[in-house]
């Protein structure tokens, strides 16, 4: 389900599988521990990648058990949600998801767009519809605006809207620095990004970077006089 609808099927940029698998890890075994403390008893539990990767199907595998029709590949476009995907700017791309009528609504007073009277575009189900239709026109309007510009006139109107961040953006987000979630360096080396958990009773940080190659390796060679 991930890829353009007329190309090949892409992989994801991130190990999708392991890190779920992980968490849900963890979910299980405190759970373990819970059962633990109220019957005394121990369990086995088995994680598997593949039963995680179904598990985080979600709407996706809903919408196939519902309809019997298998999902796609659709590209950046949402599933179940019209308008709920990419557009170009004139310098950048960016992400608008209208979830409701009240925001398609304000979008289209944002781009111009005399679509809210449209039967066409008259509900969500009818936007799916029509979703490529109603792709290209609001392409053609958002082309117009640069993508700093289209964004802040999205915010100022209350349609979820976001740029498409590289790596180097995502980690310099004002609100990633915030939360300080990139902790800073020790000896020229970064100590790596903290894990997103928030408690007021504990912090999760690391103490110390990654060692260097070899650093805590034992020389096997032996000096010859």
């Amino acid at each position: 389900i991930t890829g353009e609808p007329h190309g090949p099927p892409q992989k994801m940029g991130v190990a999708f599988a392991d890190i779920f698998t992980g968490l849900y890890s963890v979910i299980a075994i405190q759970a373990a521990l819970q059962q633990r403390t109220l019957t005394g008893q121990g369990q086995t539990i088995d994680m598997a990648l593949l039963d995680c990767m179904v598990g985080v199907l979600g709407n996706q595998a809903l919408n196939y058990l519902v309809s019997g029709i298998c999902p796609t590949r659709q590209g950046n476009q949402h599933p179940n949600i019209a308008p709920y995907e990419v557009f170009a700017t004139k310098d950048d791309w960016l992400i608008i998801a209208v979830g409701n009528d009240a925001q398609f609504e304000a979008c289209c007073k944002v781009l111009e767009l005399n679509l809210v009277e449209d039967e066409r575009f008259a509900s969500n189900s009818q936007r799916v519809t029509h979703r490529a239709t109603l792709h290209d026109l609001m392409q053609a309007q958002c082309s117009q605006y640069s993508c700093a510009n289209l964004l802040e006139r999205l915010s100022e109107m209350g349609v979820p809207a976001s740029p498409i961040n590289t790596i180097a953006q995502a980690l310099e987000h004002p609100q990633v620095i915030h939360r300080e979630l990139v902790q800073g360096a020790q000896n020229g080396r970064p100590l790596g990004i903290k894990t997103p958990i928030f408690s007021s009773a504990y912090a999760i940080e690391r103490q110390q970077a990654a060692p260097d190659l070899n650093q805590h390796t034992k020389p096997t060679w032996k000096h010859h006089h």
